[in-house]
């Protein structure tokens, strides 16, 4: 039967939280994104010390093929015509209202901070890369201390983590770095750190040599949107939309794929699992180094060794000041 107008309404004003709690959600998002935009503290840590954790993942996990074919199915004319009422009933489901706070927070911190980062990158690249390295590297101490190889197979998942995450940084990765195909997969690969507490989203593409290209595309492709709006041409928003869209499609796709293999392999071995993640950041510490030795406009002398090594310094201090007043690393909540 179909839903009446008020009814409708009702159904979904009633699901609505509160606006205090949209807005608690929102800097919560701010501070999840901030982080995830940047290779150091993940985002999935920020929810662990927000107390929002279990939730994301259960919101996550609840985000299915069957329930968006149940969505569709609600909002159809067929059969007994549209029913907001179950339509609402299949959003409650899935926690809509939290994640659309959550995202929304974690949307604008990454606009933010994706255009510091593409600012950064063609005018101080030794400070960014420097800062990045530190991060990274603060990062590798922190989840290395968290973690026990206790196993030969914990050993040698750890060694090809290492071993990934070193040769795809480097500057002849296998996988290049230019094709639209390495965003869809930055896209699937990085929302697999939304479950992850510790391992950033940003740091996987950092590892696949896009972090600076995807901040880039996104800076452009807000540009080209304010400037459609005041007269501007579509040609610019077509070219950073293409990257943009690809990299979001992939995350979609890696949100029903990736995140939920990495949960089973999870569920199947914990310690070898996590062996190969941690020694994925540690391997990610090449990426930094090997972005500054291809860049034309930097050499390598003792000044911008010097500079690197104060900047990276900073970087780490900032993780590590964090993860001493926040909550130590708990691979058992994950």
């Amino acid at each position: 039967m179909t839903t009446s107008s008020s009814e409708a309404t009702e159904s979904i004003f009633g699901s609505v939280p509160p606006l205090r709690a949209w807005l608690k959600t929102f800097v919560i998002g701010l501070c999840m994104g901030s982080a995830d935009a940047v290779p150091g503290v993940s985002g999935g840590t920020i929810a662990l010390i927000a107390g929002i954790y279990e939730r994301l993942i259960a919101a996550i996990t609840a985000i299915t093929p069957e329930r968006a074919v149940q969505f569709l199915g609600a909002l159809s004319p067929t059969g007994d015509g549209p029913s907001t009422r179950q339509a609402v009933g299949v959003l409650e489901e899935v926690d809509v209202w939290f994640l659309l706070a959550l995202v929304g927070g974690i949307g604008t911190a990454i606009v933010i901070v994706a255009r510091i980062v593409h600012w950064a990158g063609e005018n101080t690249p030794v400070l960014l890369y420097g800062v990045l390295f530190g991060l990274i590297g603060a990062s590798a101490v922190i989840l290395l201390r968290a973690l026990d190889v206790e196993t030969p197979r914990h050993a040698g998942a750890a060694v090809a983590g290492f071993v990934v995450a070193f040769v795809l940084s480097g500057p002849a990765s296998p996988l290049g770095t230019e094709g639209l195909a390495v965003v869809f997969l930055g896209g699937a690969v990085a929302v697999s750190a939304m479950i992850l507490p510790g391992i950033s989203g940003s740091l996987l593409l950092v590892i696949l040599g896009q972090y600076e290209r995807m901040s880039g595309a996104l800076s452009d492709f807000v540009d080209a949107l304010i400037g459609l709006v005041t007269g501007g041409s579509t040609a610019s928003l077509v070219d950073a939309g293409t990257v943009v869209v690809t990299f979001v499609l992939g995350g979609l796709v890696g949100l029903f794929t990736v995140s939920r293999l990495i949960r089973r392999a999870l569920d199947a071995d914990r310690g070898a699992t996590l062996a190969f993640l941690v020694a994925l950041v540690v391997g990610a510490l090449r990426a930094p180094i090997t972005e500054l030795s291809t860049d034309e406009s930097v050499t390598w002398t003792a000044e911008t060794i010097g500079v690197f090594a104060a900047v990276a310094a900073v970087g780490a201090v900032l993780v590590l000041v964090l993860d001493y007043y926040a909550v130590d690393l708990d691979f058992e909540a994950v």
